[in-house]
């Protein structure tokens, strides 16, 4: 039962790290040198350097500057952009972390799992700004940034304290990206393709020819000629 319980813990916290890495890595990286500095979490041998103070003062200033930039519209979609190369490979890292020493295999098989996690959290929460940055107003990006913090918080709380209920609600998470990043990014590329046409950088559609103009006149200029009479 014990074995069942480690395994359990340890499935969580791989899949764990790399979903927060991908929404907030710097949140993620402070809570659990945070957490474990105080000695309320046990972490794994290779992740206690995340209680080194120096990373938490570092991961403490990083996520200072993400929340203020975070919460200002076009600036944010610019920081998600940038963090693609950082929040997905981090979480890739943290996750290898939380399997601890063991074979070659299971090293590489929790960094995909952890890469996957950070790439699929990341996307859906770069394209959920990207198009919440249509709205002209700032308070629609302030009320997600925070959302946003909000929901790294308590998913690592509940990865520590409850973490059959986290994999249920991975699982779950797994599911809803299936079903709406496709359509997240279509209506992406729907707008920037839209944004491209008002720069002058891609051409318009051509316009389809009205279907009540009747071919002959159209390929007439759409004036009838003149019927001549027989006498």
């Amino acid at each position: 039962m014990d074995n069942y319980h480690e395994l359990i813990s340890v499935i969580a916290l791989t899949m764990g790290v790399g979903w927060a890495s991908g929404i907030n890595l710097y949140a993620a990286v402070l809570v659990l040198g945070l957490a474990g500095a105080t000695g309320n979490v046990q972490l794994p041998a290779e992740l206690t350097v995340l209680q080194d103070p120096l990373v938490i003062v570092a991961a403490g200033v990083m996520y200072a500057v993400e929340f203020f930039a975070d919460k200002v519209p076009g600036v944010d979609t610019g920081w998600d952009a940038l963090h693609t190369f950082i929040r997905i490979p981090a979480g890739a890292m943290l996750a290898v972390g939380a399997v601890g020493d063991v074979t070659p295999a299971l090293e590489i098989a929790a960094g995909l799992l952890g890469g996957t996690m950070a790439g699929a959290s990341h996307l859906t929460k770069a394209s959920t700004r990207a198009l919440i940055n249509t709205s002209p107003e700032p308070f629609t990006n302030w009320v997600a940034s925070i959302s946003e913090d909000l929901l790294v918080l308590g998913g690592l709380w509940a990865m520590f304290n409850h973490p059959l209920l986290f994999l249920c609600l991975m699982i779950l998470f797994i599911a809803l990206v299936i079903w709406l990043l496709p359509k997240l990014l279509r209506l992406l590329m729907r707008l920037l393709r839209k944004i491209g046409q008002w720069l002058g950088l891609v051409e318009k559609p051509p316009e389809e020819p009205s279907e009540a103009t009747p071919p002959a006149l159209e390929a007439s200029g759409g004036s009838p000629e003149p019927v001549s009479k027989q006498p």
